[in-house]
């Protein structure tokens, strides 16, 4: 027998009992009773150990589920951090590289105006050596014209002396095709 015709049995068999007197209790016959339940117990345990198992089987299916959603949570929580911590470095990695490059360019900027100046200053400085070294060219020309203005009239009065001499000693003029050279030219 089932434990469904066991307990309609019982429950037939309460239906059916005498009601005491003056209460609400019944009249059953125990010995009937008892062998229903001792069917009842003899019936139950495969049921029992069937449902049993069921429990425990979706008992461990609910736990496993539990493990496994704790793990993807946790393993979610992991990434996102890995991410996070990926997109923060990420971003110092940039922020640095602007001020690297930043700095780079103050240093070539300060390095191009110190180059610029430097070689202003060397102009400078050479601009003044060669005004003074023309100076000195000036002066020493002109020093050079001086001096043959002198010398040629020196010479201009030394050749009219001598030619003067000459034209006495010799009565004309000179021989030899002696020339006066022209030194500017």
């Amino acid at each position: 027998m089932d434990v469904e015709s066991l307990l309609s049995k019982m429950e037939h068999l309460l239906a059916e009992a005498r009601p005491v007197p003056l209460s609400a209790s019944v009249m059953v016959n125990r010995h009937d009773f008892d062998e229903l339940i001792g069917e009842l117990r003899a019936g139950l345990p495969e049921e029992l150990r069937q449902s049993r198992w069921i429990i425990k089987e979706r008992d461990e299916v609910l736990a496993q589920a539990a493990r496994e959603s704790e793990q993807l949570i946790a393993d979610a929580r992991a990434e996102r951090d890995r991410l996070v911590g990926q997109e923060e470095v990420v971003r110092a990695a940039r922020r640095e590289a602007d001020r690297i490059l930043e700095e780079a360019r103050d240093a070539a900027r300060t390095l191009r105006l110190e180059a610029e100046d430097y070689a202003d200053g060397k102009l400078a400085t050479f601009e003044i050596t060669l005004h003074k070294t023309l100076k000195a060219v000036e002066k020493g020309r002109d020093r050079l014209r001086g001096r043959l203005a002198t010398d040629e009239l020196a010479d201009v009065g030394e050749a009219s002396n001598g030619l003067s001499q000459a034209v006495d000693e010799y009565g004309g003029p000179l021989r030899g095709g002696g020339q006066f050279y022209d030194h500017e030219a």
